[in-house]
């Protein structure tokens, strides 16, 4: 399954549909929706969210756990440093080992001062960094202290983030070089609205690889898709989501649709955001999808 996952990452298409667990004690109504849109059959695999935003949801290793079972396709359970030190990261990662949750993309996470459970407190013993050199531990058959295992866990397939847009592009290089050093073998972006954009993320995807080539170490980049079919979401992004550039002319048209009515303002959207994926998709078959859980928009770019 994995296998699969990874040989279709680096020799051929390949696309994820991201899955958001809720504020809820079941994940199954989520995963229903899926089956009965059939989206299962139309990516190659999925992933789960580790309480985004600091905000209480289901467990994601549990999610992604419920999801290979019902489909039998992989996933990729994000795990954020926030809220683990390096034993319950570690533990984690051996007990959704035996359970074949063998992916994980590995994130910094966000702040604890945003979250909606009271004073709560950040872990932050480090960046994502060293959840990949974790991962890259256990992969050596030992703990992060060197100590080896009774018992070797089965290979983990480390992924990382990397922001969509900077004014200075060399820091995304400098960042990709890092996750790449540490070992990440896909790095998913945060949302492109712009084919220059994406295509600059490839060179720079290409001269972080380079640049690590000394230590035999590489990673492909996946290109993060998020449809806007809101003129107010296309407004947040723009103007509050660091790392995310969303075009003039994609606000200016929507501002334009939504004078029109809600269904002239999702059509408008929904169109700009299709076109962007097909164009995506011939530039780089490599795509994330993510919809925040609107599972028909998913099934309607994606057919």
């Amino acid at each position: 399954m994995f296998d699969t996952l990874i040989h279709k990452l680096k020799n051929d298409t390949y696309i994820t549909l991201e899955t958001t667990p809720g504020h809820s004690a079941t994940f199954t109504p989520t995963i229903d929706k899926i089956e009965t849109l059939g989206l299962a059959d139309l990516v190659d695999g999925f992933s789960t969210t580790d309480n985004p935003l600091a905000k209480l949801k289901y467990n994601a290793l549990f999610a992604a756990k419920l999801l290979q079972d019902r489909f039998h396709k992989p996933v990729i359970a994000t795990m954020s440093m926030r809220d683990r030190n390096k034993i319950a990261l570690q533990s984690d990662l051996l007990g959704a080992n035996e359970f074949d949750i063998r992916a994980i993309l590995a994130l910094t996470g966000d702040p604890a001062t945003i979250s909606d459970q009271p004073n709560t407190k950040g872990v932050f013993e480090a960046d994502s960094s060293l959840l990949l050199d974790i991962i890259a531990a256990l992969n050596s058959g030992m703990d992060y202290a060197a100590k080896p295992f009774s018992v070797a866990p089965k290979h983990i397939h480390p992924f990382a983030v990397v922001n969509s847009y900077a004014k200075n592009p060399k820091t995304l290089q400098k960042k990709m070089q890092k996750k790449i050093k540490h070992g990440a073998i896909g790095i998913i972006t945060q949302p492109v609205y712009d084919i220059e954009n994406a295509k600059q993320l490839l060179e720079l995807l290409d001269n972080a690889n380079k640049e690590c080539c000394r230590e035999n170490k590489n990673a492909e980049l996946i290109l993060g898709v998020f449809p806007i079919t809101k003129l107010r979401t296309a407004q947040f992004l723009a103007s509050h989501v660091p790392g995310i550039n969303v075009p003039p002319c994609w606000i200016d048209k929507l501002r334009e649709a939504n004078k029109k009515g809600i269904q002239e303002e999702y059509k408008v959207g929904f169109e700009l955001s299709k076109k962007l994926f097909e164009a995506l998709k011939e530039l780089h078959p490599k795509i994330h999808l993510m919809t925040a859980n609107q599972f028909q928009i998913a099934k309607d770019i994606l057919v």
